[in-house]
């Protein structure tokens, strides 16, 4: 039987637009005065700003990918554009995390004057920026893996700029230029925290894993308990993006005759339980089954036993 349909992913488009405008601002004044303070922290945050940028910019794309009709060579549209962004935004912390850890631990050996006055201006306007485009995302990031890594994204910016502007702070009190480079190390520390359960989510997404806020026993539990379905095999759930999820499972019932209104019924108990958009499900009489080795979980064969 066909599965439901949902409405398009909720646009963000003007608040991805207008936080990658403030940012891509913020990147050129924070470089700038990175380089005539000689600040490494002050760099490390607008590399890391730009590579935010560049994930606002694929998780904006995905959004509108996302929107576009199916297609008959892409039945499902391009909905996992937003997992592929999730993922690509992860990738590209880390690899900033990497560069701004080697170039902090270079700069240890290597230690130079800082303008911590300039620094903590910056950064200050830094942390204004950032918290007012998280805020953009505020909303959306709950539902949205998509959205969720830009709201992450921009969250852990504002408090890098935060601890600039306690780098900068320290510094102008005490002198130390080593102070630099640990804050620095701090900042790599804290993009990796919270890019991780980024990255592990929208990978297991990527390869069709269940969604993390879908218990796959809760799933078979409710279904097992409808009115006259005795077993339930290939179950399968997946997400279709970082919004919407998929499910396709085998029913077996005592007998096809009277069960018009189990299908559409299950359909709307599991879109209400656990927000599954699209429902395709199979019912087989109980005597159809045949007895062979089950996987783990699967109560086909109960008429077997």
């Amino acid at each position: 039987m066909s599965g439901s349909h949902s409405h398009a992913p909720t646009s963000h488009g003007r608040a991805f637009a207008l936080g990658v405008t403030l940012n891509l601002a913020f990147v050129a004044i924070e470089a700038l005065y990175g380089f005539l303070s000689g600040s490494l922290a002050l760099l490390a945050d607008a590399g890391h700003n730009l590579s935010d940028v560049l994930g606002l910019v694929l998780a904006w794309g995905a959004s509108i990918l996302a929107r576009r009709q199916p297609t008959e060579r892409r039945s499902y549209g391009l909905r996992g554009a937003s997992i592929l962004a999730a993922l690509f935004n992860a990738l590209i912390l880390l690899v900033a995390v990497g560069a701004i850890g080697w170039e902090a631990l270079r700069r240890f050996g290597e230690p130079a004057p800082v303008a911590s006055l300039t620094v903590m201006s910056v950064a200050g306007i830094g942390v204004v920026i950032n918290t007012a485009t998280a805020l953009l995302f505020w909303k959306g990031r709950r539902n949205d893996l998509n959205v969720r890594g830009a709201f992450l994204h921009m969250a852990a910016d504002a408090g890098v700029s935060l601890a600039v502007v306690l780098s900068g702070a320290l510094i102008y009190f005490t002198g130390q230029a080593w102070l630099d480079p640990v804050v620095t190390l701090g900042i790599a520390l804290l993009i990796l925290v919270s890019t991780w359960r980024l990255l592990v989510d929208s990978f297991n997404l990527a390869l069709q894993a269940v969604p993390a806020n879908i218990d796959l026993g809760a799933v078979r539990s409710l279904m097992t308990q409808a009115p006259g379905v005795t077993g339930v095999h290939d179950l399968h759930v997946w997400a279709l993006s970082t919004t919407e999820s998929a499910l396709t499972a085998h029913l077996v019932v005592d007998a096809p005759s009277g069960t018009e209104a189990l299908v559409p019924s299950l359909k709307a108990r599991l879109h209400d339980t656990f927000g599954i958009e699209h429902v395709t499900l199979q019912l087989e009489p109980a005597l159809a089954a045949t007895c062979h080795p089950c996987a783990p979980g699967d109560t086909r064969h109960a008429a077997c036993a």
